[in-house]
């Protein structure tokens, strides 16, 4: 079987897991890296068939979470941004022994919106199901820019997003279009409820992609978890506001 690009470093004594969202990379934390070593030993996975972890193809999202399970340490801290938030979120469901604590990043249990939920409505995604097989590159492109739309630095931000993509090797239009019918199709909502993992849920207010209205409603149904929204963050919050994303992790993790 194919590996995972898997890098680690950091001086810390608690493994941090770092999992990245659709159509990107590892290379995506490299501004946390710088902050969060001294605190912790991190691990900067490429998921499979993204970035350096080629040899992959499309796959379910119960999957996935097992691929990277096999290489994982054997407990830590796992956080997961937008689509690597259902990736961790199915870690802690299927191996909470592993999960000392689980930190979930613009995410959603369920990505699409339904009669009683906010989210992004069926027919864009499928939209952009559609139009990568038309225009692979432009497709990529919008959806990055959607993530800090709103945002102070907005066009900067979508340019470091679009470097992190371009500087290792783009997933196929398959595996990109497998991810895509993950957040189309997963709903983790009522398996979540139970989770006995500690859990830390970050939003940004200005996110296009997860409606803030999700934190909400998830502090009523998921009284055991914590949520902070960012107020001038979108949906990359790590890499709008570095500095206040890392001191939530921080406490969160060494609490």
């Amino acid at each position: 079987m194919a590996a995972l690009y898997w890098q680690t470093e950091g001086a810390g004594n608690t493994d941090l897991v770092l999992l990245h969202g659709w159509g990107l990379n590892a290379q995506v934390w490299q501004s946390m890296v710088v902050r969060l070593a001294p605190h912790f030993r991190l691990h900067l996975v490429d998921l499979p068939g993204y970035g350096r972890s080629q040899g992959f193809g499309p796959m379910p999202l119960n999957d996935m979470a097992n691929i990277v399970l096999t290489q994982a340490p054997e407990r830590a801290v796992w956080l997961g941004w937008s689509l690597g938030g259902l990736v961790a979120s199915q870690i802690a469901l299927s191996a909470p022994l592993r999960v000392e604590k689980l930190i979930t990043v613009a995410s959603s249990p369920c990505f699409s919106a339904q009669d009683d939920w906010p989210g992004i409505k069926p027919d864009v995604l499928q939209g952009f199901q559609q139009q990568l097989s038309e225009d692979f590159q432009r497709t990529v492109e919008r959806f990055l820019a959607l993530q800090t739309l709103g945002t102070e630095n907005a066009r900067q931000d979508a340019r470091l997003l679009k470097g992190v993509v371009l500087e290792q090797p783009m997933p196929s239009v398959d595996v990109l279009n497998g991810g895509l019918e993950i957040l189309r199709e997963a709903d983790l909502r009522q398996p979540l409820a139970d989770l006995t993992v500690p859990l830390l849920r970050l939003y940004g207010a200005l996110d296009g992609l997860v409606p803030r209205k999700v934190a909400g409603r998830l502090d009523d149904e998921w009284p055991n978890s914590t949520s902070v929204v960012m107020p001038k963050a979108a949906h990359a919050p790590f890499i709008s506001h570095p500095d206040a994303f890392t001191e939530q992790v921080i406490a969160f993790a060494q609490a």
